[in-house]
């Protein structure tokens, strides 16, 4: 790939069409790699039971937590400061980050392989650890891929990237969920099928690697190294920087890491019988599929506002920056309070539907309501890292990750898994009070009038009303006679579909969004037609 000019080239192309064509197709991308990575998940739960997804999710946190910052946060500074700087530097900062990150991974490797067992026993369980010497191998693959990504990006090049995402989780999903198959079919232990499903997440890297080996052997590297750049400066601002920038997709992947030291040791050291204790947390475990959709649906629309605010902010003339702010805001309440309304109340059909039983739904429930802050947190730190301001949100939730240990610490024994949800909320709930405290602060803007919340809670009273009333019948008179699994699934299916039916209805009766804001949404023209059409008899009724 010839560079000469690149950074003239660069700016040629940072034209509003280029960047949101790029954007969208990172965010395309991105929803697919999230949809699989929630799909897969139940059919696992399925094969191997909750004990088996007990030992999945006791040691995925270790390799998610360390792919999620090179994958994203590590790629986008790479390609950040690429973009940033001169042209004879970009050879010297490709090395450095290659360095860098290849030293990360050689630390996190031996802290994984070698400190496998009393990593294992500070979890409670010795037997995982073989299966953290197994996801100790896909550290290593994690360089070659962050920086490739982060080359493409840096030029602007989003194919390879959203390419290879997605084509890395389709490896990784089919190869997890064959290999499970197999390992329960010849009766195995639940931590072959462990094993089996950490191997897919190596074979999706490798899958990764490789797409990118290919297209840029194809295109050519075109770096070469004219000009040097300071080691220890380039390597502390990287660090930082990949660091602040994938602290909010970190979150839940910390919070997780934190349930696998906690819960099923303190669920065993209160008396909880050991092969009871990993059933119960494998019931909790259900949680985070049903979360990540939860935000799929949340967060995914929100954030694809966000890169407007940095755009605006620089752009003469037009909108500015904190219409988008609001919108941003604004569609992620609305969408995370339909989402989280609607999985509390179908949570025990769609529990039975997904997961064979009803077991622990309170929990889920509770579980669930992550969703609402989640998706705040991650918008609003999407907006202050494009505004430059990253440490002070990133020790904000650095410090609700230590609320949720110590909330573990001391409501799992008296409240088992019920405790540990609701540890979760507590620390989500002071993490976003701060970080609004703090967005406001830096951002004096009012989000959203009075009104707005007002017609929001009308919707989801109406939303609830129907959802409850559809379920009463559903489970009285249509669904009865079905066994009890597909009964659940039909009443499950069907309430969600009333359920965002007369909430989006609603939605579009009473304008909680313009049509001008829902034109922004991606996905969001239908239903501005549709609010326009809700509407028109009142608007003739405006004209006369």
């Amino acid at each position: 790939m010839a560079r000469t000019g690149m950074n003239a080239g660069m700016k040629d192309r940072s034209t509003m069409a280029s960047f949101m064509k790029g954007a969208s197709l990172l965010l395309m991308a991105g929803f697919i790699v999230k949809l699989l990575s929630v799909a897969y998940r139940v059919p696992f739960q399925n094969l191997a039971g909750d004990r088996g997804f007990y030992v999945y999710q006791q040691i995925y946190p270790f390799v998610g937590v360390f792919t999620a910052w090179t994958s994203y946060g590590f790629s986008v500074a790479v390609s950040k400061m690429l973009a940033d700087s001169r042209e004879e530097e970009e050879g010297a900062i490709l090395r450095i980050a290659f360095g860098c990150i290849s030293g990360f991974a050689i630390i996190v490797f031996g802290l994984l392989f070698f400190g496998s067992p009393l990593l294992a026993d500070w979890m409670g369980d010795s037997e995982l650890a073989p299966l953290l010497k197994i996801s100790a191998l896909a550290v290593l693959l994690m360089p070659v891929l962050a920086v490739l990504k982060g080359f493409s990006q840096a030029d602007q090049d989003m194919g390879p990237v959203a390419s290879a995402q997605v084509f890395e989780q389709t490896v990784r999903v089919f190869v997890i969920l064959i290999g499970t198959w197999i390992v329960v079919s010849y009766g195995f232990s639940i931590y072959a099928a462990g094993a089996a499903a950490l191997w897919g997440t190596i074979a999706g890297e490798l899958a990764g690697v490789t797409l990118l080996v290919l297209y840029t052997a194809r295109t050519g590297w075109g770096f070469t190294v004219r000009s040097k750049v300071a080691l220890w400066p380039t390597v502390r601002k990287m660090t930082a920087l990949s660091v602040s920038l994938s602290f909010s997709s970190l979150l839940l992947l910390l919070f997780q890491l934190a349930d696998s030291f906690t819960v099923f040791r303190l669920l065993e050291e209160s008396g909880l019988p050991r092969l009871e204790a990993m059933e119960r947390k494998g019931v909790y475990d259900r949680a985070q599929p049903l979360v990540q959709f939860g935000l799929l649906l949340a967060s995914s629309l929100a954030l694809s506002i966000v890169p407007l605010v940095a755009r605006m902010d620089r752009k003469p003339g037009g909108r500015p920056p904190e219409h988008y702010v609001r919108l941003s805001f604004r569609a992620a309440l609305l969408i995370a309070a339909a989402t989280t309304a609607g999985l509390i109340l179908t949570m025990p059909y769609v529990n039975e539907m997904l997961f064979k039983t009803t077991e622990g739904s309170a929990t889920l429930a509770v579980f669930s309501i992550q969703v609402m802050w989640v998706s705040l947190l991650l918008v609003w730190m999407a907006i202050l890292q494009g505004a430059g301001k990253e440490k002070v949100p990133a020790l904000l939730l650095l410090a609700g990750l230590i609320l949720k240990w110590t909330g573990n610490v001391v409501l799992v024994p008296a409240l088992g898994i019920m405790g540990a949800a609701l540890a979760g909320n507590i620390a989500l709930i002071i993490s976003t009070a701060s970080l609004y405290y703090y967005f406001k602060r830096t951002w004096p803007i009012r989000f959203a009038p009075f009104a707005y919340y007002r017609k929001m809670a009308a919707a989801l009273v109406s939303m609830a009303v129907c959802v409850l009333s559809w379920i009463l019948l559903a489970d009285s008179l249509l669904f009865n006679s079905l066994p009890d699994r597909l009964s659940a699934a039909c009443t499950a299916l069907t309430a969600a579909a009333v359920g965002a039916a007369v909430f989006l209805a609603a939605a579009a009766k009473m304008r909680i969004l313009s049509e001008k804001e829902w034109y922004v949404i991606p996905f969001g023209r239908k239903m501005a037609k549709f609010q326009l059409w809700m509407n028109k008899n009142k608007r003739k009724g405006e004209l006369r």
